[in-house]
């Protein structure tokens, strides 16, 4: 996105474990994070989180979000961007047996 002058974000399901971001700034269960280098420091992207500082009302937070949490990637400007599936639901939901018959 940045190569294209987009600004990053994702959209955080804040009910998910282990998320730390500031509380004033959860909105119904969630929360937009701008994750451009612009805002951003020390950021890390790895397979199980996305971890980072940034400043919220003047004050730097360190914020940490699982993967899982991350309901979406989009650019700011223009809303576009990847949707994910919630993996919980996946999980939970049980796949039929089925068995081969000659």
């Amino acid at each position: 996105m940045e190569d294209s002058d987009l600004t990053a974000h994702i959209l955080v399901d804040c009910s998910k474990p282990k998320i730390r971001a500031p509380k004033a700034f959860i909105q119904q269960g969630k929360i937009s994070l701008n994750i451009a280098n612009s805002a951003t420091n020390t950021l890390l992207i790895s397979n199980e989180s996305i971890s980072f500082k940034a400043r919220f009302a003047e004050k730097s937070e360190n914020i940490f979000v699982p993967i899982e949490a991350v309901l979406s990637i989009y650019a700011g400007e223009n809303g576009e961007g990847m949707f994910f599936e919630d993996q919980s639901v996946k999980k939970k939901t049980k796949r039929p047996n089925l068995t081969l018959l000659d």
